[in-house]
C-alpha cells in the first residue's frame, strides 16, 4: 500500500520520481512471480503418475519426473502404478457338490490408467478387494471338490478371468491370482484318505495281475521251446544243480538221466494201452 501511495506521490512530483517508484514496486512483484513458479513445480517418482485437474475437470496425466501446474487453478493427485498385493480374507463357502470349504487367495494387480482409476470408482483399491472376494466365492461354488484339489490352475484361471472383466472398467489390470490354502472338514479328509488308499490298492492288484499274466505267457513260450528241444531241459537241470551246489546247504539232489524219464513215460503209455 505504501508503494502505491509513493507512486501517486511520484506522479505529482515528476516523471523521475515515477520510475523510482515503479522500480521499488517491481521487486516484490518479481519475488511473488518466483514464488508462484516454484509452487507450481511438482516431482513424481518413477512409479508415480500425477492426474492433473483444471478447475475440477480432468486435464492430463503427468510424470514421472519434473512438471509444472498452475497454482491455485490446477491441482494434482498421485497414483501408484507399481504391482500391488492384496491378501484376501478366508472365505467360507460351499463347492458345487455341497462340501463346505474354507479358502483364501492372493491377488497381484496394478493401475494402468490412473485417470480412470480416480474418476470411475471412489476407491480402486477397495473395489479390487471386494470384487476379488466376491469372485472367489462364485468360483468355488462353480467347481466341485475334486476340481479344486486336482485342477487348481484351471480354477485360478477362471477366477482371474472374472476379476479382469470387473477391473478393466476401473483402469486396473489383474496380474496374477493364486489360491493359497484350501481347508475341508476333517471327516471329508478321512474319506478322501480312504478313497486314495482304495485306489492305490486297486492299482497295485491290477499291476500284480498284469505281471502274473505276462509271466504265464513267458512260461508257456519257454515250455514250448524246451519241448521242441529235449536237450534244453537237460541243460536247465544241470544249471539248477550248479546253482544249488554254490550255496552252503545240506540239500542233496539226485538227477535222473533223461533216458530213464523217457523209459518211464513209455512204460506208462504201454500199461494204458493194455488196459
Amino acid at each position: 500500500m505504501d508503494q502505491v501511495i509513493s507512486v501517486f506521490n511520484a506522479i505529482g512530483g515528476g516523471i523521475g520520481s515515477v520510475w523510482v517508484a515503479l522500480g521499488a514496486l517491481a521487486v516484490p512483484v518479481l519475488v511473488l512471480l518466483i514464488v508462484i513458479v516454484f509452487m507450481g513445480l511438482k516431482i513424481n517418482q518413477e512409479w508415480e503418475r500425477g492426474v492433473v485437474y483444471f478447475l475440477g475437470r480432468y486435464a492430463s496425466t503427468r510424470g514421472p519426473g519434473l512438471y509444472w501446474i498452475i497454482p491455485f487453478i490446477e491441482y494434482v493427485k498421485r497414483v501408484d502404478v507399481r504391482i500391488l498385493t492384496v491378501k484376501l480374507e478366508t472365505q467360507e463357502t460351499l463347492s458345487r457338490d455341497g462340501v463346505a470349504v474354507r479358502v483364501n487367495a492372493v491377488v497381484w494387480y496394478k493401475v494402468i490408467d490412473p485417470a480412470k482409476a480416480l474418476n470411475a470408482v471412489f476407491d480402486p483399491y477397495m473395489a479390487v478387494l471386494q470384487a476379488s472376494e466376491t469372485a472367489l466365492r462364485d468360483t468355488i461354488g462353480q467347481h466341485g471338490l475334486d476340481e479344486l484339489l486336482k485342477h487348481r490352475e484351471m480354477v485360478n484361471a477362471k477366477l482371474m478371468d472374472m476379476l479382469e472383466r470387473s477391473a478393466s472398467k476401473w483402469g486396473v489390470d489383474i496380474d496374477t491370482v493364486e489360491m493359497r490354502d484350501l481347508d475341508i472338514p476333517e471327516q471329508m479328509q478321512r474319506a478322501l484318505a480312504r478313497e486314495a488308499e482304495a485306489t492305490r490298492e486297486a492299482k497295485a492288484r491290477l499291476i500284480k495281475a498284469q505281471g502274473e499274466a505276462a509271466a504265464s505267457e513267458t512260461l508257456v513260450a519257454a515250455a514250448k521251446m524246451i519241448q521242441s528241444a529235449p536237450a534244453a531241459l537237460e541243460l536247465r537241470r544241470l544249471q539248477t544243480l550248479s546253482e544249488i551246489g554254490t550255496e552252503q546247504n545240506t540239500t542233496i539232489v539226485l538227477a535222473l538221466p533223461m533216458e530213464m524219464t523217457q523209459a518211464a513215460s513209455g512204460l506208462i503209455d504201454m500199461v494204458k494201452n493194455k488196459t
